[in-house]
């Protein structure tokens, strides 16, 4: 089944069976192998499920990540592959007639569109409100919702290794322009972080920014080395890569090159930060990631791990608890816990904040004090990010204890409030004030950013 040679470290121990990048789409399914041992109704399922919401795996993810023999139990299954139940049950049965009858793919086409439309595709106001203006325009490819921090989707990095199921980020992979944050300017990032002297972090997302070769990074990040932006002291790079192609670092043509630029970054007194994205503890559990990591550390790099609460994934502290262990044990730093959003296929996939809440605690309970620099949980909402701080009786009404994290307003930052508990939330835009309040302290100046 693996073509590619065996990549031999110091004591002769395999790092990895795969070094040859291979990725199988929707196109693919029926031509990865472990898949044969489904029912021929399975595999349809998989299709139908996948024409609508992005698909994406490669050989690594299915030969060292995924246990066959705990299938459809195993995290990472559950992280990359389709299931049924990821899509309401007339959505699916809609989506489903149509490729039984071999419909033209015009009008499969217009079945997903509609069917994504329903699905939140971008949360938060992150397209109605995160994007700058630059000399009176939009700038294509930037997010800038907080003041101190600036996002980057390079359009070279609008895809990733393999998709994860849960991706609130699933609308830049379905092909729709209009959904996409890109941009290929990377003159006008950098003037319009020279023209913003409160900005201090620069975060590089997508997709992955970590499937781009080398001298497309070095476009981007080579100029922060120039005096006119001395004030981003930060470079973030979020990254599913050392879950789902750690060989970016190994055994890849430029993995020294690529090191070798994050490490002058750093020599040049930039903070150099990796946001890995680890959803379960499996995900770390193979020899070619531990030597990643070291790679990475040993080039200056701090990896910073951060995660939102999946069910069907991770709803277990123990599992947490065991990740946050092994995270500190390797290096990596234990960062935030997010709730997962209000996107996608979030009816597969949400967790009431009660039980995400219970979740945090139980877990953070079984690690020592180096693993308790992880925040959360925490919802990345339209107002900032609320983390969740308990929840208790106070004057007779049980409650939720919430905290700004972020915020758009930096004055709200650190400000607590409360909300009425709610058993069935699972969202921030669920919740209501509490004390008989008819809103929280924020709201009429939230709704004026909004322009409502």
């Amino acid at each position: 089944m693996n073509h590619a040679i065996k990549i031999m470290a110091p004591g002769h121990e395999a790092l990895t069976q795969n070094t040859r990048f291979q990725v199988y789409t929707e196109r693919q399914l029926d031509k990865i192998r472990p898949l044969e041992r489904f029912t021929k109704e399975q595999r349809f399922e998989m299709h139908v499920v996948a024409n609508v919401l992005p698909f994406r795996v490669n050989q690594y993810v299915i030969d060292e990540l995924i246990d066959w023999n705990n299938i459809p139990a195993d995290p990472v299954f559950q992280l990359t592959f389709p299931q049924r139940n990821m899509l309401e049950p007339e959505d699916f049965e809609r989506m489903a007639e149509a490729l039984r009858r071999d419909a033209q793919r015009s009008e499969i086409q217009a079945i997903a569109v509609d069917i994504r439309s329903k699905l939140n595709p971008h949360p938060a106001g992150q397209q109605e409100m995160n994007v700058p203006v630059f000399h009176g325009e939009p700038l294509p490819g930037t997010q800038h919702k907080y003041r101190e921090t600036v996002l980057f989707f390079p359009s070279q990095g609008q895809v990733c290794h393999s998709y994860c199921t849960f991706c609130f980020r699933w609308a830049q992979f379905i092909g729709d322009k209009e959904l996409r944050f890109a941009s290929n300017e990377a003159g006008n990032l950098h003037k319009y972080l020279a023209g913003h002297k409160d900005v201090i972090d620069l975060l590089m997302t997508g997709g992955d920014p970590m499937v781009m070769k080398t001298h497309h990074l070095k476009a981007y990040l080579e100029a922060m080395l120039r005096p006119a932006l001395e004030h981003v002291q930060n470079i973030r790079i979020g990254t599913k890569s050392l879950t789902f192609w750690p060989q970016r670092y190994v055994t890849d043509e430029d993995a020294h090159e690529l090191l070798a630029l994050l490490e002058r970054l750093v020599k040049a007194g930039k903070h150099v930060a990796l946001m890995a994205h680890f959803n379960h503890w499996r995900e770390m559990d193979t020899p070619i990631v531990r030597e990643a990591v070291r790679r990475i550390r040993a080039a200056g790099v701090v990896i910073r791990a951060q995660a939102p609460i999946v069910r069907n994934i991770n709803d277990d502290p123990a599992v947490w608890a065991k990740m946050w262990r092994m995270q500190v044990g390797m290096g990596i730093i234990p960062y935030y816990m997010f709730v997962e959003r209000d996107t996608g296929a979030k009816r597969y996939f949400e967790v009431p904040l009660e039980r995400t809440y219970q979740i945090y605690r139980e877990a953070i309970q079984q690690v020592s004090g180096l693993a308790r620099t992880v925040r959360g949980p925490s919802m990345s909402a339209g107002p900032g990010k609320v983390e969740i701080q308990g929840i208790v009786e106070l004057n007779g009404e049980k409650i939720f204890i919430l905290r700004f994290i972020q915020g758009r307003n930096p004055d709200w930052v650190q400000r607590i409030f409360f909300a009425k508990y709610d058993p069935e939330a699972t969202w921030f835009d669920d919740l209501k004030p509490a004390f008989g309040e008819e809103k929280f302290f924020f709201t009429d100046e939230y709704n004026a950013m909004q322009g409502v």
